[in-house]
């Protein structure tokens, strides 16, 4: 089956909702994902297989050079299938066509092979506070 990837693609809450609380093991929540996609990121890329949401990635941004990639996720009938990989793929060149000299990624343990090797991203100092 072929899957396809939209930058700025369509979206609808139920369907963002239902695959966020698949990919990350929690009940479906009320999230306004289309008010806070369209006020806070530079883009966001879905990946779809005959119409259905199989993947999204969000890429947040300081309004200049940096963006960052938040939430990647892919429903679990499609993982290990590339999806993710090229999710991040296409949220580079989203970033890159915006002119954005730098593109971050925060992860949980067990990520590190999906985005160094993967994905391509270099390993940075960087600091954290939790909050």
């Amino acid at each position: 089956m072929t899957i396809t990837y939209e930058w700025r693609g369509d979206i609808d809450n139920e369907s963002i909702e239902a695959l966020h609380a698949e990919g990350f093991d929690h009940p479906p929540l009320t999230t306004d994902w289309v008010a806070q996609l369209r006020r806070h990121s530079l883009g966001w890329v879905c990946a779809r297989q005959e119409g259905r949401l199989v993947g999204f990635v969000n890429v947040a941004w300081d309004g200049g050079v940096h963006a960052f990639i938040l939430d990647t996720v892919v429903a679990g009938a499609g993982r290990n299938r590339g999806i993710g990989t090229a999710l991040v793929a296409a949220a580079v060149e989203g970033a890159r066509a915006a002119e954005c000299e730098w593109l971050h990624v925060d992860f949980d343990d067990g990520l590190e092979s999906f985005y160094f090797d993967s994905c391509g991203f270099k390993t940075t100092p960087a600091g954290l506070i939790a909050l």
